[in-house]
């Protein structure tokens, strides 16, 4: 075990990685190939884009199978070509979350850009009682595209989480927070709390293909000590080449070697835990009175909370 982690010490577990499926409902694709690993043990867990197309997909899936590890995967971007979704709680250009042609922004830039925080705090509530009233007991929330973690919007996903018992996934460790300030207060409080966080995080890697095995295999094996969030975009072949044709080789690459065991025993030969939220969300106690937008540990909020 490592004292500098306070989850991997609460587990007894040296190095632990959570292999992740991000993105579930966006495609059939994805869906089918967390569907197929998780079944398998491959992967312990993955979290679900509630406004886009194949959410429906998935939440019969969960229904059929309450044993699957899911989250809700706040979404308030929409980077595809032609391939789009919107909010589902307004249309209307004055909420700062959709462009021109209606939709989502395309990036975190113009999301931010254009943020009006209740309307987006709304959305992301709205985003999370979807889930539920679809059958969903989401054990995490994570950040499609970082949105979730902006400053403005930190207090309102951890407040979230909280309410229904989740963990927010808020690697201790990441690159790519949107203002890593604000986000390393907010962990310093929830750690302040008492509430465990992921050490670090990695993600799928956008390599050639004759790159990927050895990637892979190099990523695993030299996982530092304590907890690593997988962010995986594993799909099979299918619709995935056509929405995304510069990212589907990646992502259809990750699904085989996933899918051949090939991850699984690089773990096991490097004496890598794999762990699920399931696993982690006993440490994190439901809060069913917490205010939205505020979290017991977590930062005060930017801005008024949304209507429930």
């Amino acid at each position: 075990m490592t004292a500098s982690s306070p989850l991997a010490a609460r587990l007894g577990l040296a190095r632990a990685a959570i292999p992740h499926v991000d993105d579930l409902g966006m495609c059939h694709a994805g869906n089918r190939a967390f569907l197929d690993l998780a079944a398998r043990g491959l992967v312990t867990c993955g979290a679900v884009m509630v406004p886009c197309p194949w959410f429906a997909g998935m939440a019969e899936a969960a229904a059929a199978d309450p044993a699957l590890d899911l989250g809700v995967h706040l979404t308030l971007t929409s980077e595809w070509r032609h391939y789009r979704w919107a909010p589902l709680t307004t249309r209307s250009p004055a909420s700062g979350l959709v462009d021109a042609d209606g939709y989502f922004w395309r990036d975190l830039d113009s999301l931010r850009r254009h943020l009006v925080p209740e309307a987006a705090e709304a959305e992301l509530r709205a985003q999370v009682e979807r889930a539920l009233a679809a059958g969903l007991r989401p054990t995490h929330l994570d950040a499609h595209m970082a949105g979730a973690m902006l400053p403005e919007l930190l207090p309102c996903h951890v407040a979230l989480a909280r309410e229904i018992g989740a963990v927010p996934v808020l690697p201790r460790r990441i690159r790519f927070a949107p203002d890593p300030a604000a986000y390393e207060r907010c962990v310093a409080a929830l750690e302040a709390a008492g509430l465990p966080l992921p050490d670090g995080i990695h993600g799928t890697l956008a390599v050639p293909a004759e790159e990927a095995r050895a990637g892979y295999e190099r990523m695993i094996r030299t996982l530092p000590e304590g907890v690593t969030h997988l962010a995986l975009h594993a799909a099979t072949p299918g619709d995935i080449e056509a929405i995304a044709p510069d990212h589907a080789g990646w992502r259809m690459r990750e699904y085989a070697l996933l899918a051949e065991g090939a991850v699984a025993a690089w773990c096991r030969e490097a004496g890598v835990a794999l762990l699920g939220y399931r696993a982690i969300q006993p440490f994190w106690p439901a809060l069913s009175d917490a205010p939205a937008g505020r979290a017991a540990g977590g930062p005060a909020p930017s801005s008024s909370p949304p209507a429930a």
